[in-house]
């Protein structure tokens, strides 16, 4: 299908952006320059519109999405309508979920990012610099290994795997052979290891967290690789890792410009999960939207549960980000799935969700995300529900009118900005406290759980990494996004039960303990149908199938 686009020269013009600041990729996308970033540019008059960021959250999601990503998309063409300078700032999306379940993740209708089949293929590249740079450290590893392991690195102590951006449950428990030529046994031959999702990889969530190469250097060094013979942690910059970890990741720190199907100015950047990492768009993106328009629409990944905690919890204290409101998305399909199909009891779901986002001081907007199978009853039990509690709302129709479909929900969510000109934050732990605090915190006071129980795997590495001063760090909880427990099958608002935590990890150069809990598998596998099957190029050379 041809699709008209605007040369990627016209939509940085909506931007201000001159041809110095920009490096075209095709005529329709760019990479932006990390010249944006430095103060000196911040004096000029462009650059200094002091944004306010807008986060993009949900309730708990269906296994096909509730229009999360079309509603941001929707927003920001919707803020553009009301004569507002807008910016989306946008993941970018696996191939695990474009070829497994969800198929792709640029919108759909006439709400998405521009060009959606290259967006949600290869793109720019960065998933690929990203999987190499943490491939190239596990090469590495082993290569020190082979070559006599002057770090007496201890094989079992190991724990950097390798990475794959697709769904292949095949490699989940892998075997790590460094056998010589003459048959000889070498150091840590032999040894279990894994692959993990690209998302999920540390190094995705080093690069949407990096403020600048600078930084993006320093997080690679102190990045923990595992651990020596005698208990004390290895890092990359033991390895001499960073250099060329820095090398293929140049470019990729760049966010990418592009636009949504009316124009409106995107930035696609980074693409962490939030049910396994921390589940937004880079800090670098999110940084030169609010200095280059007055709203940048945000998403964060899943439920407010989820990717929203993450980012008040980690993201905007590391960053130093501050957002001014919060869209919570819902559906009637969300909302009565959550309440085994009566939509009154899935409400309750609803209810929780809205408390989240209120809890860390945030003014809400509740986005009803309309489909077609909607009912206006159905549709009124919301918006009545929604008056009972106070909570501002509007109806998103996004998806089959673009922004003219989203300019109420981009009016209610000015005005509720501008009501709130002072906004004050609160996160769920303060960061002096234990990382058994933080985990009850998160656990009680979110998910809505009674008490935390930590598996001895788990409590031995939370010994170690205490040990090794990472105590203090923030978490990111890893658990299943369908349900706001530890168990998907636990629906609506559940209580009177126990998180489960059946291990720590250890993201040094992220800045973060990664805390799963459940079943949580870093590496997805495929359905048995999956989205791959139905995905082709046809006669023009055109990619089908894909949205």
């Amino acid at each position: 299908m041809q699709k008209n686009l605007l040369p990627i020269e016209a939509v940085a013009r909506k931007l201000d952006l001159t041809e110095d600041l920009y490096e075209k990729r095709s005529p329709v996308t760019a990479k932006l320059s990390l010249a944006l970033l430095r103060p000196e540019l911040w004096k000029d008059a462009r650059f200094r519109r002091n944004g306010k960021l807008i986060l993009v959250t949900a309730t708990t999601p269906t296994l096909f999405g509730e229009g999360k990503t079309v509603t941001s998309i929707g927003l920001v063409q919707g803020i553009e309508k009301i004569g507002k300078r807008a910016v989306l700032a946008s993941r970018e999306p696996s191939l695990g979920p474009v070829f497994g379940m969800k198929g792709g993740a640029a919108g759909g209708g006439r709400s998405q990012v521009e060009p959606a089949e290259k967006i949600n293929l290869h793109f720019h590249g960065d998933f690929h610099a990203i999987s190499s740079a943490h491939n190239l450290l596990a090469a590495l590893i082993d290569s020190h290994m082979f070559h006599g392991n002057e770090l007496d690195l201890d094989p079992e102590g190991i724990t950097w795997p390798r990475t794959l951006d697709m769904n292949d449950r095949a490699l989940r428990r892998i075997t790590v052979s460094v056998t010589a030529a003459d048959k000889k046994q070498r150091d840590g031959s032999n040894r279990p290891s894994g692959f993990l999702i690209t998302a999920a990889s540390e190094i995705m969530a080093i690069l949407a967290l990096a403020s600048d190469r600078q930084d993006l250097r320093a997080r690679l060094a102190r990045i923990v690789i595992g651990q020596d013979r005698k208990g004390n942690p290895v890092r990359a910059a033991d390895l001499n890792a960073t250099g060329p970890m820095m090398a293929l990741l140049h470019e990729a720190l760049m966010p990418n410009l592009a636009q949504t199907t009316e124009g409106t100015p995107a930035m696609v950047h980074c693409g962490p999960f939030a049910n396994i990492a921390h589940g937004t768009s880079s800090v670098v993106s999110q940084k030169m939207g609010m200095q280059m328009a007055d709203y940048v629409v945000n998403e964060t990944g899943f439920a407010s549960d989820l990717g929203f905690e993450k980012y008040m919890d980690l993201v905007s204290p590391l960053s130093g980000i501050k957002p001014s409101a919060a869209v919570l998305v819902t559906t009637v399909q969300s909302v009565k799935q959550q309440g085994e199909g009566d939509l009154e009891r899935g409400a309750a779901n609803l209810e929780k969700h809205i408390s989240i986002v209120r809890g860390f001081g945030l003014p809400v907007v509740v986005a009803i995300n309309r489909f077609p199978n909607d009912t206006e009853e159905e549709l009124n039990m919301l918006r009545k529900f929604c008056e009972a509690r106070g909570a501002e709302f509007a109806l998103s129709e996004a998806y089959a009118k673009g922004g003219e479909g989203a300019v109420a929900l981009a009016q209610k969510v000015v005005e509720v900005i501008e009501a709130n000109p002072e906004v004050q934050l609160t996160t769920t732990y303060a960061l002096g406290d234990s990382i058994v605090e933080k985990i009850t915190k998160v656990a009680q006071k979110i998910y809505g759980a009674d008490a935390v129980e930590l598996s001895d795997r788990a409590k031995e590495n939370l010994e170690r990494f205490t040990r090794w001063d990472f105590g203090e760090l923030p978490i990111c909880i890893a658990k299943t996004q369908y349900s706001l427990s530890d168990d998907p099958r636990r629906l609506g608002a559940p209580a009177g039960w126990t998180l489960h935590v059946t291990d720590i990890a250890l993201s040094a150069g992220a800045g973060f303990l990664v805390v799963i809990s459940g079943s949580m598998m870093l590496m997805p596998g495929l359905p048995k149908v999956s989205r791959a099957l139905g995905i082709d190029v046809d006669e023009h050379g055109e990619i089908i199938g894909m949205s």
